[in-house]
């Protein structure tokens, strides 16, 4: 009698599931967010950025968006208090990726 068949007969009403549990998938990653997150548009001296604002999550997700943003536009960028802020103009490919990923997005200005 091996361990399963003891653990059967100590505990009849279980099921076991016999596949393997992998717990390092994070594809399905659920993003929390109330209020749409405002994607504008500014120039910095002299250079253009895409400025996201709005975001009420925890903020290692906070991190977590933000270098998944730049590393999928493969460009520079940084998080400055509350916004996230990436060089260039790249609000609809910005919009459709976080789309894609579920969040309600908000285009200000033209």
């Amino acid at each position: 009698m091996d361990l399963q068949d003891q653990l059967r007969k100590l505990f009849p009403e279980h099921n076991t599931n016999n596949e393997p549990v992998n717990e390092e998938d994070n594809s399905e990653t659920i993003w929390l967010q109330e209020d749409p997150i405002i994607c504008k548009f500014e120039k910095r001296n002299g250079r253009p950025v895409t400025i996201l604002e709005g975001y009420n999550g925890a903020k290692d997700d906070f991190k977590i968006l933000s270098k998944h943003l730049k590393t999928h536009l493969s460009v520079g960028g940084s998080i400055k208090g509350e916004t996230i802020i990436i060089q260039g103009d790249y609000r609809d490919k910005i919009m459709s990726i976080l789309k894609d990923m579920g969040f309600k997005v908000k285009r200000v200005g033209g």
